[in-house]
């Protein structure tokens, strides 16, 4: 069986889909899977076993120059990767009108979310088949229920696993000193920051401990950097990093310690110990969550 993912993004939504993925492969051994992804997002896919070909998107980028030409040839360029397989079913677990109008493209049946279900409801009006998934779940959850759904298996018996059993090979990794604390302080909005104060606190303990404070660089350097001065010399400020080099670290990381953001659900699914901060979301729905052989701290 071959089948179409339609996740696009963003990080954290990208890595919850990927226990699903697992599901089905555990329930279908011959399953194979090709994903459409945003570009920013194109390693993590292809880090599952089950995933054939991964088929980045740049709605993001084509938005901001919807008449360039080279926008329009990139998009061509997709259509017909898209269009050279056929699909025993294409499931879009995003449930957006832009995710719905890739779905629309790929040719085979077309699963999502009913209206319901849907974050955006019109959106269910371009599947042929519609699932009731309630939204009051957490969003793996949703997303191992609509794939289940979609190829007919039962999730009774199957226990979360992202299946990332080994971390992303990158051509080189800065290195970190054997005891840190990784810090994955970066996010998009600045309610689900933790204050700047509370992480220098945080290093002078660690530094005090024979410890210390390990930031990525990310789209938060100027922060970091700022943190990185204040909080010396238990503070290392990394290089601009791949996220195939950074995923690499965190699978290896000693702790995390991270805000509601995408690296910190990649923590989870590497079963690393540490500890998610939520000062203006609800774990509930999008929280953490880590496979039962490495339970949260």
């Amino acid at each position: 069986m071959r089948i179409l993912i339609v996740k696009t993004s963003s990080l954290g939504d990208v890595v919850h889909m990927l226990p699903a993925l697992t599901d089905a492969r555990r329930r279908l051994p011959a399953l194979s899977a090709d994903w459409v992804v945003e570009e920013s997002f194109a390693a993590i896919p292809g880090w599952h076993p089950a995933v054939d070909r991964v088929l980045p998107v740049a709605i993001r980028r084509w938005r901001k120059r919807p008449l360039d030409r080279a926008v329009w040839r990139e998009v061509g360029a997709f259509k017909a990767a898209l269009a050279q397989r056929r699909y025993d079913a294409v499931v879009d677990t995003q449930g957006l009108l832009k995710s719905a109008w890739i779905a629309r493209l790929a040719r085979g049946p077309r699963w999502g979310y009913d209206r319901a279900s849907a974050r955006e409801p019109l959106a269910s009006l371009f599947y042929t088949h519609r699932l009731a998934v309630p939204r009051a779940q957490h969003a793996i959850e949703r997303n191992r229920q609509l794939l289940a759904g979609a190829l007919a298996y039962a999730l009774e018996g199957l226990a979360l696993d992202y299946g990332l059993s080994h971390p992303p090979t990158a051509a080189s990794e800065p290195s970190v000193p054997p005891r840190h604390v990784l810090a994955l302080h970066g996010t998009s909005r600045v309610d689900k920051e933790w204050p700047q104060a509370q992480w220098i606190e945080l290093a002078h303990r660690l530094t005090e401990r024979g410890s210390g404070l390990v930031l990525p660089w990310g789209n938060e350097r100027e922060r970091a950097r700022r943190g990185d001065r204040r909080c010396e010399p238990g503070s290392i400020v990394l290089p601009r990093l791949g996220l195939d080099a950074l995923a690499g670290l965190i699978a290896k990381a000693p702790a995390v310690v991270g805000m509601d953001t995408g690296l910190m659900h990649l923590a989870a699914a590497y079963g690393r110990p540490g500890v998610a901060l939520y000062p203006a979301t609800a774990p509930a729905l999008t929280g953490v969550r880590s496979a039962p052989a490495h339970p949260p701290s």
